[in-house]
């Protein structure tokens, strides 16, 4: 157990505070103006991708100054620290109701891009009107797919981190602050 109090073990890792609670609100509630701009006049379907994006969306939803639905979907493609390279839809894509629609993906952070590309050709196949791109981090120098990205929160480097939805190996989701692994840890 650290001393430092912008420390935190999570197994067999150290991480430090690298994006507080108050940073993040902010910044959420700008990405939320921002939406409430471009969607006043229309009725989009949020789809958060879930687990990881739980905390951002609600937050995200309830900046927003306009009328939305939500539709979860759970997705995967790490095991522990590490991506698999292979993507699954588990759970909660109804895309009969995405015909027409204004589709908007939330995603709590983008690496590679792998999940994220995947899912996107998924949503075209069932004709949304539009689809857009929702992050409140991104890795761009790990990114590996063109991809449009609309409205992002933070470009961050390519550490790990966790908290605010995410998580290590299933821990660390509600953590109100982000926190980055320690430079002293090593990554596997």
């Amino acid at each position: 157990m650290s001393s430092n109090p912008n420390e935190i073990q999570i197994h067999d890792k150290s991480f430090e505070i690298f994006i507080t609670r108050d940073e993040i609100r902010a910044r959420v509630v700008e990405m939320g103006w921002e939406l409430s701009k471009d969607y006043k006049e229309k009725n989009p379907i949020f789809i958060p991708v879930m687990n990881g994006s739980f905390m951002f969306t609600a937050d995200l939803v309830r900046a927003c100054k306009f009328d939305s639905e939500l539709m979860f979907v759970g997705m995967s493609s790490y095991i522990g620290m590490e991506s698999t390279g292979e993507v699954s839809i588990n759970y909660g894509l109804d895309g009969q109701l995405l015909k027409g629609k204004d589709v908007i993906i939330v995603e709590d952070i983008i690496d590679t891009g792998t999940t994220l590309n995947h899912f996107i050709h998924t949503i075209e196949d069932f004709e949304p009107a539009s689809i857009a791109i929702v992050s409140l981090l991104l890795k761009p120098t790990a990114l590996r797919f063109d991809i449009p990205l609309d409205y992002i929160g933070y470009k961050i480097p390519e550490a790990f981190v966790v908290g605010y939805g995410l998580d290590y190996d299933g821990l660390g989701r509600t953590l109100p602050d982000i926190y980055q692994l320690t430079s002293g840890t090593d990554e596997e």
